[in-house]
């Protein structure tokens, strides 16, 4: 069935449930500022939709470095495996943090594709499909957000933090879906990503031009935004047609962040200096807070990039280092959302567009490697505590279980309670399904 242009969403606790919670003192603030009990009562809520948070590992990480090491292999390279709190599953000694999460981690060992190039990998990554033809395929959090999101909602539906779109700019776009379902970005990584401070950080983490100027009141502003909604409806109605609806809805939704208390969930400053410090000072660290932030207010999807991986030379020392920032912050994240009870309603996924060749290259280096790499699962609709696939003692091969990149999208949805059958008309007039036809999803991750 062809899906139409509507979709009935489900809203969450209402404004009076709210208030009544606070009359009667059942709920108390959080070290964020919110209120981390009715988070966790609303985690509980059947009406309550889930939320993603992608962890996008730009470049490609190595596999063999991470979470599929190869020790006392010429392949595995200069790291030690570590136990993890799960039976029989080691990862990397750069992830002591994560391995202490691993009851909640699905690790998929045997990742496979047929991409090399990183502007074609990142496409098919993040949307399914290779490019090809004029159809304009969506990103995988603008599907979310079409699916999951609510059209009226203060805050956008998906948050692009720190992205780093060169190799493939409409990887990160809605495609035919619409101006509708793209990203909010912030923290364009290409213009802070060298900048660290923690000032620089914060700034970064800003929706810009969010407030009014000082010298336009609210009387003004909002006399504004009324002349604008009537210009626009007298252009609608000679031009009823889909962009100038899209370029409407966009107006709308920036109209009502810049009214909401909801734009709060930006204010970082907000949250104690421990809980900074926790997540890591650093773009990607303070990003993963803000994901957080913005699943307490229900957005559906979140993604936070972290580049750098493209470890054709140096491999170790930069691998290393990359390493420790993802275990700090993925950490934080998870413990958390599980003390805010938001873990079981929200899936994480860590996943870049490829892998990294098993045997070293020169200058202690490791190229593109599609054939066999890892990503991981972990959360809400996830079963943990397991691997899944296997690559052998040397990791140049998959041996047992491949999974497609269809095959994982395709877990990702159910495991959200999305449809992966679902059809969208593309900008062609052809419907095409959010994963490719006949794709399986990976049943055994599912919880």
């Amino acid at each position: 069935m062809v899906r139409s242009q509507s979709v009935s969403r489900v809203s969450g606790l209402s404004r009076r449930d709210g208030l009544k919670w606070g009359a009667a003192g059942a709920v108390s603030f959080s070290q964020s500022g919110w209120l981390g009990a009715l988070a966790a009562n609303a985690s509980r809520d059947p009406r309550r939709k889930r939320s993603c948070i992608l962890l996008w590992m730009s470049g490609g990480p190595s596999q063999l470095d991470t979470f599929d090491l190869k020790p006392g292999h010429p392949n595995g390279g200069p790291f030690k495996p570590i136990q993890t709190t799960a039976p029989g599953i080691q990862i990397s000694e750069h992830f002591s943090r994560i391995a202490k999460q691993a009851g909640d981690l699905a690790i998929v060992r045997s990742m496979t594709s047929k991409e090399g190039d990183h502007g074609r990998a990142t496409y098919l990554l993040r949307t399914g499909y290779v490019p090809q033809g004029p159809v304009e395929y969506p990103a995988l959090g603008s599907l979310v957000s079409r699916e999951l999101g609510d059209n009226h909602a203060e805050l956008p539906n998906f948050v692009c933090i720190a992205p780093d779109r060169f190799a493939n700019p409409k990887a990160f776009a809605a495609g035919f879906l619409g101006p509708r379902y793209a990203p909010l970005i912030v923290g364009e990584s290409a213009r802070f990503q060298a900048r660290q401070s923690p000032a620089d950080v914060d700034e970064a983490l800003q929706v810009q031009d969010l407030a009014s100027s000082p010298e336009i009141g609210a009387v003004r502003a909002d006399a504004r935004i009324r002349m604008l909604r009537q210009v626009q409806q007298e252009f609608l109605a000679l031009h009823p047609d889909a962009s100038a609806l899209s370029h409407q809805s966009a107006y709308e939704g920036a109209a009502r962040l810049m009214r909401s208390p909801a734009a709060k969930a930006f204010a970082l400053g907000e949250e104690k200096a421990p809980t900074r410090d926790a997540y890591g000072r650093n773009l990607f660290g303070q990003g993963c807070l803000l994901a957080r932030r913005l699943v307490e207010q229900r957005v559906p999807f979140i993604e936070v990039t972290l580049g750098g991986w493209d470890t054709h030379n140096n491999n170790a020392n930069t691998v290393r280092n990359l390493s420790q920032t993802v275990d700090a912050a993925w950490a934080a994240l998870m413990t958390d959302l599980k003390e805010r009870g938001l873990l079981e309603t929200t899936l994480i996924v860590w996943m870049g567009e490829f892998g990294r060749t098993p045997k070293l290259a020169g200058r202690d280096g490791r190229d593109h490697w599609p054939s066999s790499f890892s990503a991981v699962l972990a959360g809400g609709g996830i079963k943990g505590g397991q691997v899944i696939g296997d690559t052998g003692p040397d990791g140049a091969a998959i041996k047992d279980r491949p999974v497609t990149v269809p095959e994982f999208l395709a877990t990702i949805c159910e495991a959200l309670g999305i449809d992966h059958q679902q059809q969208n008309i593309s900008n062609v007039g052809r419907p095409i399904r959010i994963v490719a036809p006949g794709t399986q999803a990976v049943r055994e991750a599912l919880s």
